[in-house]
């Protein structure tokens, strides 16, 4: 399969969408020709990272959608241990990873292999100047303003 053929796969929660998101969003795009987007779910966000996004999951998936260079943008599985039905259904060439973006993905390599899911490449993509576009940083200026 040629590069140009490949689909693209992206998990992220993507709160308060900022340029970092999008240059994450247009990196991932430019590894293939097809872009899907999974967006992590409200309570599957509190469960990983302690603590609810500002946006609700709908807001969150809109905001996706809209983008030009995304194929697909879905909400993520409610149920947590069956993240990887979504990447069987979704079948891509490349899972895209985040610079940052560590939690359940140090074993992704493994469970692929072990769901037989092993010709798909795993590749992490480069920051887009994280001391000012982070949702962490973003959310403690937004408490801070009010």
């Amino acid at each position: 399969m040629s590069q140009d053929n490949k689909r693209v796969l992206v998990f992220g929660t993507f709160d308060l969408l900022h340029p970092g998101h999008l240059s994450f969003l247009r990196q991932a795009r430019k590894l293939g020709k097809e872009l899907y987007v999974v967006v992590a779910r409200d309570e599957n966000s509190k469960k990983l990272k302690g603590r609810k996004p500002i946006q609700n999951e709908q807001f969150r998936l809109n905001a996706i959608a809209k983008l030009p260079f995304v194929t697909r943008a879905l909400l993520g599985q409610k149920e947590i241990n069956h993240r990887y039905k979504l990447v069987k259904e979704i079948n891509p060439g490349i899972i895209a990873l985040g610079y940052d973006q560590f939690l359940m993905t140090t074993t992704l390599k493994n469970d692929l292999i072990a769901l037989g899911l092993n010709n798909i490449i795993i590749k992490r993509l480069k920051p887009y100047q994280a001391h000012l576009y982070k949702s962490s940083i973003l959310r403690k200026k937004l408490y801070q303003a009010n």
